[in-house]
């Protein structure tokens, strides 16, 4: 299937690289491998895998790691990266090569907002989970980090900066464009849906939340008048919400 990251796969593959972001480096990766706990000898799918980042950093930890993606070229990028790990181009919410309960783990790191329809993505990745195994979500902060509805404000009489939400609710679908200086006819999409949407989508497939958890950024500001307040707002505001699952249901 060709999406719209195919479109920027080059792209997104020299920008996050080897390793990952900073984001991910810093943050994402290790409170994700912590979350977890051991996964030696654990069989994991790992859906989005976009060029591997957090395969390479499972097969590193003993797991037995398939990475999945829509993206041909990312896929394409992901085998050039690391060739002993299992890669296949596929759509989340048709995972039919794999049958029920072939994983120990699943998980899908910054890309479930990404994906459509949700309940058919959380429904196929708990099918192929085995009773008891893990799900780990990894995503933006729904509350807190919407596209067009949400940014910094600053408050001047309470020398306070702040987040401001616009809508938080309202489910929505947001272009994204992925150059907008260079060549802003190339974008793709992401979902904001309120974290009740998550919850239902998990519990109505038999997955009960066993762990929640809100990472900041690691991030500081330069030095500057506003330095205080910016690094106060970015230690008391999350960046990314982690959402781990469990299948309590065949």
């Amino acid at each position: 299937m060709v999406t719209s990251w195919d479109n920027v796969s080059a792209w997104y593959d020299k920008l996050v690289g080897e390793k990952g972001s900073d984001y991910h480096r810093n943050v994402i990766i290790p409170n994700s491998i912590a979350l977890l706990g051991p996964v030696k000898g654990k069989k994991v799918l790992d859906v989005a895998c976009g060029q591997g980042v957090f395969c390479r950093s499972l097969t590193g930890n003993g797991a037995i790691v398939t990475g999945i993606d829509s993206a041909h070229g990312l896929i394409k990028a992901a085998q050039k990266r690391s060739p002993q790990i299992n890669y296949q181009v596929a759509d989340a919410t048709h995972l039919k090569m794999f049958p029920d309960a072939s994983f120990d783990l699943v998980s899908c790191i910054m890309a479930i907002m990404n994906i459509e329809p949700l309940d058919k993505a959380i429904k196929e990745m708990g099918r192929v989970l085995v009773k008891n195994g893990q799900m780990l979500l990894v995503l933006n902060h729904p509350c807190f980090r919407i596209p067009r509805q949400s940014g910094w404000g600053f408050d001047q009489g309470r020398k306070l900066q702040y987040r401001r939400i616009d809508s938080y609710l309202s489910e929505m679908k947001i272009p994204i464009k992925m150059h907008p200086g260079h060549n802003p006819n190339i974008q793709t999409w992401t979902f904001h849906r309120p974290l009740t949407m998550y919850f239902k989508a998990l519990a109505e497939n038999g997955l009960v939340v066993d762990r929640l958890e809100e990472w900041i950024s690691h991030r500081k500001s330069h030095l500057g008048t506003t330095k205080k307040l910016e690094d106060r707002a970015r230690d008391e505001i999350p960046l990314f919400l982690a959402i781990k699952a469990i299948k309590y249901t065949l």
